[in-house]
């Protein structure tokens, strides 16, 4: 390999054939992220071009991309995602030329491959990853990875993951990047070319963040899982109630990665992505199976062991709606909370936690909407309804999930579907139960909702600011929207109130 500063080597790799080194550049492009400089380097016909060949084309989605080799160009762009710049320097005299190329221009906006790096060496000083490709004496060819920080964290994960395949003997599976998360957790779709395709979760244990509260994080207080073993513990116990959750095929607990099942690509949402009536009712009758079941606190977990579900307790009700006045209201109003504003809110929103503490608590999925609720038309009854997002799972009140699937946070739900779907939940569990609390139910449904959508409004402006995902503040005038339906509800009378005078309903925060 050539030496660089601060370069470690991440690993040595024989790759047999030409297959080897396509699905190396394939495993590489997965970790790919704007800003990457990958340099690649080894003599001519060591597969250098071949390598970056097979990762742009695995960007591109399109196996018979043509990708000349930049030789004489000495650069090539490709509208991928990310976008990436394959360049050959095997031409330039040093660092000055980059600039001609355009060199840092087009590495801000995406990913840069370059081939013959040495002969400028700015690239090898900032590459994240340096892979070193020789012809190997008994055929074939040797790669030796290394990387610097981040970057050769990521180049480690994407072998890992290439590992844990070929364990289940998917050596030879094709990965593709699957979207659709705003959390830390990543998927992709595994494809073998004759089985139904299936999905990996990529999941490692998440450190703690910094005390916020007591000393303790805010994943802590608001029982946000911080490895898979929730996820894997509560499908289990979900499959055997009958319930459509992913079975797990493999996985490896102590490293975050499980390969489960892909219950299907359709929705609750029809091609133009509006809500189908129909299936948003069997979704909301799902949940209503769901809540007449009883579920222990104590699950166990495949392998050993056993998981707790936490409770949804006034503590992390309240870190939650802690998100308006933290992330939404300095954003829409251009200041922070007053110390009597914060008292103030503290002390409605602990009036309303007491008031809900009454009602029937049960296994609460917590993110039931579009995004994660799968349509399997071929099957009846609960089976119907795959679930996808669950390992953040609480016992809390029922009351939580109805809202938050007939307030769906990523599509409009009219105001006539939402009370649809409220009297066909209440009617399934009078049906069951002809005690059943309907009154308690609406009460708490709006304190629930209310909630939701408070945290929610917290949520998306934090994933601007935080995270740099402004993608989601559209969405914002869509929970507005909901609040104000809600706050209409007795219950809210106090905190209608002290919205009304910040201006929840009035200000965007887009």
């Amino acid at each position: 390999m050539i030496a660089a500063d601060g370069l470690e080597e991440i690993v040595r790799l024989e790759l047999v054939d030409a297959a080897a080194t396509e699905r190396l550049g394939a495993d590489l492009a997965m970790m790919l992220r704007p800003g990457d400089v990958v340099a690649l380097c080894g003599d001519l016909g060591a597969g250098k071009s071949t390598l970056a060949r097979a990762a742009i084309r695995h960007l591109a989605g399109d196996a018979s991309l043509e990708v000349p080799s930049p030789t004489y160009t000495l650069v090539q762009a490709y509208d991928t995602a990310p976008k990436i710049a394959h360049f050959d320097l095997y031409r330039i005299g040093g660092d000055d030329e980059l600039d001609e190329l355009g060199f840092d221009e087009l590495v801000e906006a995406g990913v840069a491959l370059v081939e013959w790096p040495q002969n400028a060496p700015r690239v090898l000083s900032q590459a994240g990853l340096v892979v070193s490709l020789d012809m190997a004496a008994g055929g074939g060819r040797v790669a030796v990875l290394g990387g610097r920080g981040e970057a050769a964290e990521r180049a480690r994960r994407t072998l890992a993951i290439r590992s844990f395949l070929a364990g289940a003997g998917l050596a030879d599976a094709e990965r593709r990047r699957f979207f659709g998360d705003a959390s830390t957790r990543r998927y992709e779709t595994v494809h073998t070319g004759t089985a139904e395709p299936q999905i990996l979760m990529d999941a490692p244990h998440q450190p703690d963040g910094p005390p916020v509260r007591d000393g303790l994080p805010y994943s802590r207080i608001a029982h946000l899982a911080e490895d898979v073993i929730p996820f894997v513990a509560i499908a289990d116990a979900l499959t055997a109630a009958g319930f459509a959750a992913p079975a797990i095929h493999r996985a490896d607990l102590d490293h975050g990665l499980l390969l489960i099942e892909h219950l299907g690509d359709d929705t609750l949402l029809d091609d133009a992505g509006q809500p189908v009536a129909e299936r948003y009712e069997a979704a909301v009758l799902c949940l209503a199976d769901l809540h007449e079941t009883a579920w222990p606190a104590d699950l166990p977990v495949a392998g050993g062991g056993v998981y707790t579900v936490p409770l949804f307790d006034p503590g992390a009700m309240a870190i939650e709606v802690d998100l308006l006045p933290d992330w939404y209201l300095p954003r829409a109003k251009g200041r922070t909370a007053t110390a009597e504003e914060r008292a103030s809110f503290a002390g409605i929103w602990a009036d309303l936690f007491a008031e809900v503490r009454a009602t029937e608590t049960t296994l609460v999925l917590r993110d039931f909407h579009s995004p994660n609720v799968i349509w399997r038309p071929r099957e009846t009854g609960r089976r119907r309804i795959g679930l996808i997002d669950f390992q953040d799972a609480v016992i809390g009140p029922s009351a939580y999930d109805v809202a938050a699937l007939a307030q769906d946070a990523r599509v409009d739900v009219p105001a006539a579907l939402e009370a649809r779907l409220r009297e066909a939940y209440v009617a399934r569990r009078t049906a069951g139960d002809p005690g059943f609390d309907a009154a308690g139910f609406e009460r708490a449904y709006a304190i629930m909702a209310a909630q939701r959508a408070s945290k929610v409004l917290g949520i998306f402006v934090r994933l601007l600011e935080r995270d740099g995902k402004p993608q989601y503040l559209r969405h914002i005038p869509r929970i507005k929207t909901y609040l104000g339906r809600t706050l209409g509800h007795p219950s809210l009378a106090a905190l209608k109130a002290l919205y009304a005078a910040w201006g929840v309903l009035d200000d965007e925060a887009s």
